[in-house]
């Protein structure tokens, strides 16, 4: 099995827009975004915004479904520079389950909603259920911290 060349993964539920696909993707030098996320893998909508982002800064995107990117990661080319963005917490859980190898986990934008907290005084807003998740990824050996650009403060959770 091949081990694929993931170098970030970043919880943001806006997905790939500005900030990820102009900001982020050209600091970590990324040639390739993968949006890890059930509903965006079969949304052509979606996918098609996400696509004119990606293409604005000449990297390659893919969209996968939970599921679908466990059973195919491991196929990918070591020229890959992997760039994985999930909604939540949940998602880089799952994907660390099924042996997807994250190292380290950027907790980007979660906007709030009902039953949502401020973490870490911060703009990410978490419910219980968001912090069992992180804490399961630090208890898995990832470093977790909260970082909204590359030239902000790095917030290790």
């Amino acid at each position: 099995m091949n081990q694929p060349n993931i170098i970030y993964t970043r919880v943001d539920n806006r997905l790939v827009h500005g900030q990820v696909g102009n900001i982020w993707a050209t600091f970590v030098n990324t040639n390739l975004l993968v949006v890890v996320d059930d509903e965006a893998a079969n949304d052509p909508i979606q996918q098609q915004l996400m696509k004119m982002t990606a293409d604005a800064v000449g990297v390659e995107i893919r969209f996968f479904s939970v599921e679908k990117t466990i059973k195919v990661i491991h196929n990918a080319s070591a020229s890959q520079k992997i760039f994985l963005v999930a909604k939540t917490p949940r998602i880089i859980r799952r994907l660390v389950d099924g042996d997807v190898p994250i190292r380290e986990c950027n907790i980007g934008n979660m906007h709030f909603s009902e039953g949502k907290k401020v973490f870490h005084e911060q703009h990410v807003y978490v419910d219980q259920e968001d912090i069992d998740d992180i804490e399961y990824l630090k208890s898995k050996g990832l470093h977790v911290f909260i970082q909204m650009t590359p030239n902000s403060a790095s917030i290790n959770v």
